[in-house]
């Protein structure tokens, strides 16, 4: 997400930061830099041009340039503006109405309407804890009605029966009505693919919401199609009033442009987005957090966000028992990598962490990725329950047929044991240190080195 922009925008900074002070002229001639770089990454002429105009204006002012850290200052600047370029402070969903909420997801053919429908679901049950109801008025395409009941099923949440009705605007009229029956909190209606330019189709959409009014119309824009995603979202807007969008797949977008040009060109703000296959790879766009990562600063709101969904409060008591007792086995290690697969994965992570591109380089020129935490795990569950609890007991051949096993190699298995035995010395010196030498001294304390007991 934003890789490419927010490298060549880290190179830019950064070599801003080897001048100490600053000048007009080298402040100008980092913002056309930065604007190239825009503009590569697929930005509406429009929108870069005011930006960099904004920018240059606030950055070149006396109280930046005679600054102690200038840099800092002028950074601080491009993320407020970037900021308010996706959106400001965000909007949330209106769920202010009377029950139903009605939500219509529309869009083009192909952009992830249906999928984008069952992740907005499983987000609204699980996170705001609502009750929700979906519903397909897709007619046109061949077992559309029928995927969006298996994913309803795949998340647990009810779903407009397929035999009722095959009119659009019947549907939309009876899943409400049921909705209603059943003290269902928000009804999702997936609504099928079309072309602003399909009169008949976009007819149909105005009768449907006619009948059953929305309180919410998200326009699905696939984030990969740049600026025809833009267009697509102008041309929704002068058709129906739509209230937000969603951009799927912005997790394969290393440029931004659709992101960066939505708001700005619309006026629609982006609510949420898709950053994976999976029903819980949806997350609530963020327009703060988003020019933080662009800018290599990183988003730990969002990574302690996503610890707290992988790890429950049972489970952190636990493993915090286990940590106050010096305990730890390769039971406790894999369980940590499989929450790290339900945090996003390594790639996932990192992506949250400061200094996030420098970091991802120098891990992928040394193999450490997602992969290499799959064979990891594939390891650990070679192992058998006495080798799992006493490391000790990993000789020669029992490497040998754990590697064999695992699909893997000596020299993996190795690798594990030994940062197994590192983690484990941070665990015994968390027990020495107790819990009020652990918050005087911090992580440092447990490090090899830095403290004697």
């Amino acid at each position: 997400m934003f890789q490419t922009l927010s490298q060549r925008l880290g190179t830019i900074f950064s070599n801003l930061k080897g001048y100490g002070a600053l000048t007009e002229a080298q402040v100008i001639l980092a913002m056309r830099e930065v604007r190239v770089a825009l503009l590569e990454a697929d930005v509406a002429l429009p929108v870069v041009k005011q930006l960099i105009q904004t920018i240059t204006e606030k950055a070149i002012g006396e109280t930046v340039l005679q600054s102690i850290t200038p840099v800092q200052q002028v950074m601080k600047i491009v993320q407020e503006e970037l900021t308010l370029l996706l959106g400001g402070e965000g909007q949330a969903l209106n769920l202010s109405h009377v029950p139903p909420v009605v939500i219509y997801m529309v869009g083009l053919q192909g952009s992830g309407k249906t999928t984008s429908a069952a992740k907005l679901a499983l987000y609204l049950k699980k996170t705001l804890k609502k009750k929700v109801m979906l519903a397909s008025t897709d007619i046109y395409r061949p077992a559309a009605r029928e995927q969006l009941s298996q994913l309803a099923q795949q998340i647990d949440v009810a779903c407009f029966p397929l035999d009722k009705t095959d009119v659009p605007t019947e549907i939309v009229t009876q899943a409400h009505a049921q909705a209603k029956l059943t003290a269902t909190d928000v009804l999702i209606i997936d609504t099928a693919g079309r072309l602003h330019t399909d009169a008949a189709l976009m007819q149909e959409l105005k009768d449907m919401m006619r009948v059953t009014p929305p309180h919410e119309t998200l326009l699905v824009a696939d984030a990969l199609t740049g600026q025809d995603a833009v267009v697509v979202a102008q041309h929704f807007k002068d058709g129906v009033s739509l209230t937000g969008i969603v951009l799927t797949r912005l997790d394969g977008d290393a440029r931004g442009g659709a992101a960066l040009s939505m708001t700005p060109i619309t006026g629609c703000v982006v609510k949420f987005s898709g950053v994976g296959e999976r029903p819980a790879d949806f997350e609530v766009f963020h327009p703060g957090r988003i020019a933080q990562r662009i800018l290599g600063m990183g988003d730990m709101v969002s990574l302690v966000e996503k610890a707290a969904a992988a790890f429950d409060e049972k489970e952190t008591e636990k493993l915090t028992r286990q940590m106050q007792q010096g305990v730890f086995t390769f039971d406790m290690l894999e369980d940590q990598l499989l929450k790290m697969g339900k945090m996003g994965g390594l790639s996932g992570i990192m992506k949250l962490l400061p200094g996030a591109g420098a970091l991802q380089n120098k891990m992928g020129t040394a193999g450490v990725d997602d992969a290499m935490v799959l064979r990891q795990i594939a390891i650990i569950r070679s192992m058998n329950k006495r080798e799992k609890r006493d490391a000790k007991l990993l000789n020669g051949s029992r490497k040998l047929r754990i590697a064999a096993g695992s699909g893997t190699s000596v020299m993996e298995v190795n690798r594990l044991i030994k940062q197994f035995r590192e983690m484990e010395t941070m665990m015994k010196r968390m027990k020495k240190m107790g819990t009020k030498g652990f918050l005087s001294r911090g992580i440092s304390g447990m490090m090899p080195g830095k403290s004697r007991f």
